[in-house]
């Protein structure tokens, strides 16, 4: 929150806001009001109210009667005439007192004309021995042209100048001379409402390895009697929405001390300079604070590796900000108090001048929950949520490997819509796998009509993939296919992943082999293939040839990996292997997958019948569920790890409370 904005909170010098004052000419609708009544009345009010306009038949009956003393002739078409002293009231009656300047006016025919006519009637006044009439030929005065050019720019530059100044413009901070300013959202130790560690459920690795920093802004003086350092800074690294920002949150709540926030993109601005301004300030800020925590988000954003980029003038500013970063970061004192965190999912990315020692010199792997951890978040978000006695958590989170923090959030919020959507009173366990289902795979589309051939013809594909990765050892359990469409798909299958930390060659073989086991189907029994595995081969080919150029798990080139951890090639404009490397990592890919499709099409020859019944009965009810497959084709041969880690925690958890065990017996459970 920006204590900035808030009144009656805690500013950023840890004091109390005022009330705000209001701002003498905050509102401009005044000055607008002023500037359309000049104009207006330099448009009514250009002619003399002292003037009488007459028709051209009425100057002409005045000329000849000697009643004009002088002429002035405009080449808009207009003219004006002066009035004899002595035939003042002749012109304007009683009101002659009135019209001092003895002025009328009248549109003429045209200005040759007129000139032709009044050289006629002073040839003959001449020849009267009369005065000839004055005549004088000017240009006129447009009073709107006028003020355009001479005045509206002016004004014009006047408001551009209040508007910069007030800081109108997004991206202006406070105004254009607070624009080198540090935007950053402050949140003080005086604020109630908070993050702790408490708010944060799993995390338990990452938790403990911020545990140091918040003891040391707690005690500071623990560490530095002995001449210990503190590191620097701390760069939290992990997928997205697994929780990394809260985390950063949680140690300042912990630690009781101002908390600076700002994004990566924060520093980058339209103008030359500002980045690296931003630092300073940025860090100005913090050392008034101290001790406190500054915390950059998406630090990817300005910490890119420099120099990569072959044209370089798009960078420049970027790299200038970074190069700021630096030495703001080695520019205060080591026990100054001031701890910086950072936040990205991308470290490879990074410049290494930031991640060597003295900067962030501890890298925080935020990871995705494991079924313990998820089961903590669906305890906390499952707070707000009214739900019936039919949800198990412990369910919940077997269902949603490798979700992260932030999709558990997602499905909690969505089973909640679905149950009010279907009118329920409470939220129930099918509302939650439908949450998880429309997460995962996307909306149903019932309403999408498919012919009798296209639907065989996806039963098939889907009883494909769900026989073949029930009969495969170390392929990823089923749970639910169905052939009702989803989003971009015509049929879908959900399975239970493994949470695997190493994955072997055999792995891979019988992931990618379920894989192609629908468009082995569909060769093997339909003697057709369709465009609908267009995703199955997509993913098929990007994971042959991660196995051969980056993993080395080919058999004519082993234990080679072309993998740019660094991204040093990004620039570069050609491969880092040789084209007759390149032909031999795709003809080893090629037969991988050719090997792989005729092992897929033997295990389905094996289960043809098994398959065809599975086939009918997806046709028969779209929908078929873990319990249908083993019905059909029996109990899965192997158990999967997943299951046997649930098992001996489960063993695990009994055996704690097991009130025959000796009390030696009862420690050595506990730890």
């Amino acid at each position: 929150m920006n204590n900035r904005q808030q009144d009656g909170r805690p500013n950023e010098q840890g004091g109390r806001n005022r009330q705000p004052k209001k701002r003498m000419g905050g509102n401009y609708a005044w000055i607008y009001l002023a500037i359309l009544a000049i104009l207006l009345g330099s448009y009514f009010f250009s002619e003399s109210p002292e003037r009488k306009d007459v028709s051209y038949t009425q100057l002409q009956s005045y000329i000849e009667n000697d009643v004009i003393e002088s002429l002035v002739v405009y080449d808009n078409g207009t003219a004006k005439a002066v009035v004899q002293e002595s035939q003042k009231t002749v012109v304007f009656g009683s009101n002659a007192e009135q019209h001092k300047d003895r002025t009328i006016t009248v549109s003429i025919p045209g200005t040759e004309e007129f000139n032709k006519y009044m050289t006629e009637v002073n040839l003959s006044r001449k020849e009267a021995d009369k005065k000839a009439i004055d005549i004088q030929f000017e240009k006129s005065h447009d009073w709107w042209y006028l003020i355009l050019v001479n005045v509206l720019p002016f004004v014009l530059i006047l408001f551009f100048f209040i508007w910069m100044s007030r800081g109108i413009g997004s991206g202006m901070g406070n105004g254009i001379f607070n624009v080198g300013k540090a935007k950053a959202d402050v949140f003080d130790k005086d604020k109630k409402d908070k993050v702790t560690f408490k708010d944060v459920a799993g995390l338990e690795g990452a938790k403990q390895e911020v545990e140091e920093i918040v003891s040391f802004l707690k005690n500071p003086k623990k560490y530095t009697a002995l001449g210990g350092k503190i590191p620097k800074g701390a760069l939290l690294v992990g997928p997205p929405g697994t929780g990394k920002t809260l985390l950063a949150k949680a140690v300042a709540g912990e630690a009781n001390v101002p908390f600076l926030s700002m994004s990566g993109s924060d520093f980058v601005e339209m103008f030359v300079g500002v980045g690296a301004s931003r630092v300073r300030d940025l860090f100005r800020q913090a050392k008034e604070k101290s001790p406190c925590i500054i915390f950059i988000d998406e630090i990817d954003a300005v910490g890119r590796a420099r120099g990569k980029n072959v044209i370089s003038g798009g960078n420049d500013e970027r790299e200038s900000t970074l190069n700021q970063l630096l030495t703001e970061m080695d520019g205060f004192g080591t026990n100054s108090g001031v701890i910086i965190l950072a936040a990205t999912n991308r470290a490879d990315v990074l410049d290494s001048a930031l991640l060597r020692a003295g900067r962030f010199d501890r890298q925080i792997h935020v990871e995705l929950p494991d079924l313990q951890e998820r089961k903590e978040i669906f305890g906390v978000h499952l707070r707000p949520i009214k739900t019936d006695s039919t949800v198990d958590v412990n369910f919940l989170a077997k269902q949603t490997p490798g979700f992260s923090g932030a999709d558990i959030a997602n499905v909690c919020n969505e089973a909640a819509l679905i149950a009010a959507r279907n009118n329920h009173k409470a939220v129930g366990k099918q509302d939650f796998m439908d949450a998880v289902d429309r997460i995962i795979g996307g909306l149903e589309r019932k309403t999408k009509i498919m012919t009798d051939e296209e639907k065989r013809a996806i039963a098939y594909h889907e009883a494909g993939h769900a026989t073949v990765s029930w009969l495969l050892r170390y392929a990823n359990p089923l749970v639910k296919v169905t052939i009702v469409p989803r989003g971009v798909a015509l049929g879908a299958a959900w399975y239970l992943p493994e949470e695997r930390q190493i994955t072997n060659r055999e792995h891979l073989l019988d992931e990618m082999c379920a894989t192609l086991a629908g468009r082995a189907a569909e060769e093997q029994f339909l003697h057709q293939t369709g465009t609908g595995a267009l995703n199955d081969l997509e993913r098929v080919t990007k994971q042959a040839y991660a196995m051969i150029s980056y993993y080395g798990m080919g058999k004519s080139m082993p234990n080679l990996s072309y993998y740019d951890s660094q991204g040093r090639y990004d620039y570069g404009f050609q491969k880092p292997y040789s084209e007759k490397t390149a032909e031999k990592m795709d003809k080893e890919v090629a037969d991988l997958i050719a090997e792989q499709m005729k092992r897929a099409k033997q295990i389905l020859e094996e289960n043809k019948e098994g398959h065809h019944q599975m086939a009918e009965l997806l046709i028969e009810k779209e929908v078929i569920t873990s319990e249908d497959v083993e019905r059909i084709l029996g109990p899965r041969p192997w158990k999967s790890r997943q299951d046997s880690i649930i098992e001996d925690n489960e063993a695990l958890l009994a055996g704690k409370s097991d009130p025959e065990a000796t009390e030696e017996e009862q420690s050595d459970i506990n730890s």
